[in-house]
């Protein structure tokens, strides 16, 4: 029961989101799964990303078998993922700590700060919607809890299935396990590194196309990073030796174990990125961003950090707790609700939007045909009250590449930057484009839609408008 109200607890705060940010790859290949006639255009563009994961496949079945709307699936998916990952952090709690108050502590930590950004990897530790990182991570989670109590054939199964959610997650927690299995007979880790093997590098050279791709993503470049992201890479590994030397002292052998691994697994990956991101040799390797194993050290300091302020500062003390939980929960809902300022907090399956962006989206989706071949600013999902909405994953329509995240998908398939790079560039000027813009747009893409802020381009049918947008037609 305290689990599944820390798990609507945390949902409550970090508002839900379909359709944003990365989702625009992951919903619209499930779309894509459930009705094959949808994106006739640009498919490319998020289907072959998802090659390596059975992801889509999975939601998208759980949609075919219960029958249930698309965003109801969505969501119980949503809450499914926060419980399993919760439910791993107790797991591990329960291991770590031997007080109930610091177990639950840590697990309340976990909850409240699920969108606690990660530096140096554009990434929080759970996202505002259904993303196969969480469900992975939760799996790990149950995989690090088995290698703890000796299970090895069920870590690997875990890790297994783990890499079939979502490929470099699992390759960071097999790394771990590896680790954290390390003075068990050689034979216990065997089946974790097995696992290893379909992880080698793919080298490809780089075109000019995909570094221009790549450049638009800074977490690529230590060059570009801000002083607070190295101190957020290095801090944790200071204080985790700590948190080593508390539990040490105080006979916790389980938690100064997990915390010490954690340190060299930290350090590892560190060096490892660091060799990928210096290297110019090695810049294809850039795309499988390796600092990201900051996700689940991050998440296991949360939760280790939980677990040791309710030990020794919490306690039974109801006050206490309230002074820390209050305030955190109330800054963590203050920022997400900066961060998506003009939608809704939760957006419910169903409910109809306030955001404008959202509204025409709705209307393409139930007002154009299938193949219709959209364009639409390019910087779009960054414009001021659109909320990083994906416009393929909620308008369920074919679109130009994007400046804002389809980069990422030329980055880790490199044959689709020169088309990446092409599309983009035939949109540049966009705000100053006109009629004759547009007609360029059709006869080189076939473009025969476009969405435009206002005042809008003379010469032009636009079916749709409200006080932001027009959807028009180019004929």
């Amino acid at each position: 029961m305290v689990l599944l109200l820390l798990t609507t607890l945390g949902i409550l705060l970090q508002g839900y989101h379909p359709g944003a940010e990365d989702d625009g790859v992951y919903l619209s290949a499930i779309k894509k799964d459930l009705n094959p006639a949808l994106y006739p255009h640009d498919s490319d563009f998020f289907m072959l990303q998802l090659q390596a994961t059975g992801f889509d496949n999975l939601i998208a079945g759980s949609v075919r078998l219960t029958h249930l709307p698309i965003g109801v699936v969505l969501l119980g998916w949503q809450f499914v993922s926060t419980f399993l990952l919760l439910w791993g952090c107790w797991r591990i709690s329960c291991r770590c700590f031997g007080e109930a108050t610091a177990q639950w502590a840590a697990v309340a930590t976990v909850a409240v700060l699920l969108t606690l950004p990660v530096a140096g990897a554009a990434l929080y530790l759970t996202d505002q919607y259904l993303h196969p990182r969480a469900l992975a991570t939760a799996i790990v989670l149950a995989a690090v809890a088995a290698v703890l109590d000796h299970k090895r054939i069920l870590a690997a199964v875990l890790l297994a299935a783990a890499f079939l959610v979502h490929p470099l997650m699992a390759a960071f927690g097999i790394s771990y396990c590896v680790l954290l299995a390390w003075n068990q007979p050689p034979v216990s880790t065997m089946p974790m590194a097995f696992l290893m093997l379909p992880l080698g590098w793919i080298f490809e050279p780089t075109s000019p196309a995909w570094q221009q791709a790549a450049h638009t993503r800074d977490y690529y470049y230590l060059s570009r990073w801000e002083w607070y992201e190295w101190l957020g890479i290095l801090a944790p590994l200071f204080l985790l030796w700590w948190f080593r030397r508390i539990a040490t002292a105080k006979g916790s052998r389980v938690l100064a174990r997990m915390t010490s691994r954690l340190v060299l697994f930290g350090c590892l990956q560190f060096a490892v990125a660091l060799v990928i991101m210096l290297t110019p040799a090695l810049d294809r390797m850039r795309s499988f961003q390796p600092m990201r194993y900051l996700h689940l050290l991050y998440l296991l300091f949360v939760l280790f950090a939980g677990g040791l302020i309710g030990q020794r500062i919490l306690r039974t003390h109801i006050v206490r707790w309230l002074l820390l939980f209050v305030p955190l929960a109330l800054g963590m809902f203050i920022a997400q609700r900066q961060t998506f300022s003009a939608t809704e907090h939760m957006e419910w399956p169903g409910q109809s939007s306030r955001n404008e962006w959202l509204q025409a989206f709705a209307w393409v989706r139930q007002n154009t045909p299938a193949d219709a071949m959209f364009a639409l600013d390019p910087y779009y999902m960054q414009r001021p009250g659109e909320d990083f909405h994906s416009f393929r994953a909620l308008a369920e329509r074919s679109a130009l590449a994007d400046y804002a995240k389809d980069p990422a998908v030329a980055t880790q398939v490199p044959r689709l930057a020169a088309r990446w790079q092409r599309e983009v560039g035939a949109q540049e000027g966009w705000q100053h484009f006109q009629s004759a813009d547009f007609q360029r747009l059709r006869n080189e893409f076939g473009v025969n839609w476009v969405i435009l802020e206002r005042p809008g381009v003379n010469g032009l049918t636009c079916p749709y408008e409200n006080r932001a947008l027009l959807v028009c037609r180019i004929e």
